[in-house]
């Protein structure tokens, strides 16, 4: 089928996009790849489609109407098909709307000398005619002598040979629209059960899909309105600062109805149903919002960006979702909580997440005290007091520093510049930020700088950076950290003892940096380690 073509079918409802099928998820790059490959009229893959007068759920607004008649599902290529529509009408497709894009591929620019694609970039683009934004292209905005004319008015010169080079280049951007995707289709006679079946198998031989993308794809087609819905519970988990993606609902379903977390054909079977229907109404009504709420309560987590897997989460939903609408007592809690931040700090579903997931919720199932078996668990792999000499050259992104966050959160510390507790949650304004207590560009002064990795690590490390509202962030990132912190001392008195900054002042001279650093995770690691007694 002809671009073009498949283009006006969906402008004509036409063509449609199943519910089941994942979203918009090519990024920049991908578009560019695409459309140097069709440029180069390199093969760029086939479609699936499906014909049938009994569809699926729809993606977009469109409601089927059977007297439509049999309408074309577009089964694998909806990637490619979406981003042609968006860079050659310039529009969203009617199948999606401009929150579910998460990269917005359109206004890509081509040199029309070159062919080099490149999206914009002011300093190389600006008051040069040859780069164009090639939606302008297709839709004949632009012609080559339009081109040609501008190089000239700049006075350049515009020979034979470079007009033709312009010429043939544009006409090979417009050609793009005549290029055929060759179409594969699914017979007439196929159920929504064998159409599914030919898309997972379709996929499955590549790496496009997830073994959970694919499982929702089998949801979705006999519970059409499964995909919807957790959308929507997604969507309202996001405004209270906890984002997930359809993936991690998948887990959390295939957790609470089997205790296992690899293998996701579990749920491909109709019989779920009714299964799958009546766990999700209580996940949305009642676990996933007491298990957000615990988070923020007792594990001081206000965000999902302060955690650094969140798939620990699943095990924590299964417990509560096992509870049968039981709230948890005090001492579960604090078990759970506990295992929670070792899980995080010891990276304990970096790698191997289905097959840890599966012992591990076999132990929620079988164990009358699941979290203190799971806790030693991780203590048999590596321990679970933590040391000064970890914090060692640790930077920011080191899940040391989530746990830092959350104990200071949990004592009550404060802005350094505003006074305000850390736990205020007032929008996105007021999201936590890392400042530099010892500032880098003095430390780069004094032989810290990047050319030095053992030292530029030093100042970059965790236990270099104070937690402040964003709103407060520093102006001048130059100051002195004995200025900065006899300030803060002054105006907050018990600001530096909350945050664990040693409160010696010979430690603040830049000449004693390290001394700092030594102190400071002594006195992290000394709170920690009472902390993992008793929990946060």
């Amino acid at each position: 089928m002809k671009i073009s073509t498949i283009l006006e079918k969906i402008d004509e409802n036409q063509l449609f996009v199943p519910a089941f099928q994942r979203e918009y998820v090519w990024k920049r790059d991908d578009a560019k790849e695409l459309i140097d490959s069709l440029i180069k009229e390199y093969p760029t893959g086939t479609m699936l489609t499906w014909e049938t007068a009994n569809p699926p759920e729809l993606k977009g607004p469109h409601k089927y109407n059977e007297k439509q008649g049999a309408v074309k599902l577009l089964l694998d290529g909806q990637q490619r098909v979406t981003t042609l529509y968006m860079l050659i009408r310039g529009a969203i497709p009617p199948y999606y709307t401009a929150p579910e894009i998460m990269q917005d591929t359109r206004d890509l620019f081509i040199q029309l000398e070159t062919l080099e694609l490149s999206y914009y970039m002011k300093t190389k683009m600006e008051n040069n005619p040859l780069w164009q934004n090639i939606t302008d292209v297709f839709q004949r905005k632009i012609r080559a002598r339009d081109v040609v004319r501008s190089l000239e008015e700049r006075k350049e010169i515009v020979n034979r040979e470079r007009e033709d080079k312009i010429d043939d280049n544009t006409r090979a951007i417009e050609n793009i629209l005549t290029r055929e995707f060759p179409e594969q289709t699914i017979p007439v006679k196929a159920s929504i059960r064998e159409a599914i079946n030919i898309f997972y198998k379709v996929n499955a031989s590549g790496v496009a899909l997830t073994e959970a993308e694919l499982a929702l794809a089998q949801i979705s087609g006999y519970w059409p309105q499964a995909r919807g819905l957790f959308k929507a519970k997604l969507a309202s988990l996001e405004k209270e600062g906890f984002v997930f993606k359809l993936d991690f609902i998948v887990f959390t379903l295939l957790g609470c109805l089997y205790h296992i977390g690899s293998d996701m054909r579990k749920l491909h079977d109709a019989e779920n149903n009714d299964k799958i229907r009546l766990a999700w109404e209580r996940l949305d009504s009642q676990v996933l919002d007491y298990v957000v709420n615990i988070m923020r309560t007792n594990a001081f987590i206000d965000h999902s960006d302060e955690i650094n897997s969140p798939y620990a989460l699943v095990l924590i939903i299964v417990y509560c979702f096992d509870k049968q609408g039981s709230h948890l007592n005090d001492a579960e809690i604090r078990k759970m909580v506990k295992w929670f931040f070792y899980s995080q700090i010891r990276s304990r579903y970096v790698s191997q997440l289905p097959q840890k997931l599966d012992r591990d919720l076999r132990t929620i199932k079988e164990s009358p005290s699941p979290f203190d078996v799971l806790l030693q668990v991780i203590a048999e792999e590596n321990r679970l007091e933590i040391l000064p000499t970890e914090f060692v050259g640790r930077a920011i992104q080191h899940p040391l520093f989530s746990m830092v966050r959350w104990y200071l959160k949990s004592r009550g510390a404060v802005c350094f510049t505003t006074g305000m507790s850390l736990r205020k949650n007032m929008g996105s304004k007021y999201q936590l930020e890392r400042d530099h207590i010892f500032p880098y560009s003095k430390l780069k002064e004094i032989g810290y700088g990047i050319g030095n990795l053992v030292k530029y690590a030093l100042a970059q490390e965790l236990t270099n950076r104070a937690i402040l509202t964003q709103v407060a962030n520093r102006t001048k990132s130059d100051t002195l950290a004995a200025d900065y912190l006899s300030s803060v001392k002054s105006k907050f008195p018990k600001a530096l003892e909350l945050q664990c900054i040693p409160e010696d002042e010979e430690l603040w001279k830049i000449e004693n940096y390290e001394q700092f650093l030594e102190e400071r995770r002594k006195m992290l690691a000394k709170q920690l380690k009472g902390t993992s007694k008793n929990s946060i």
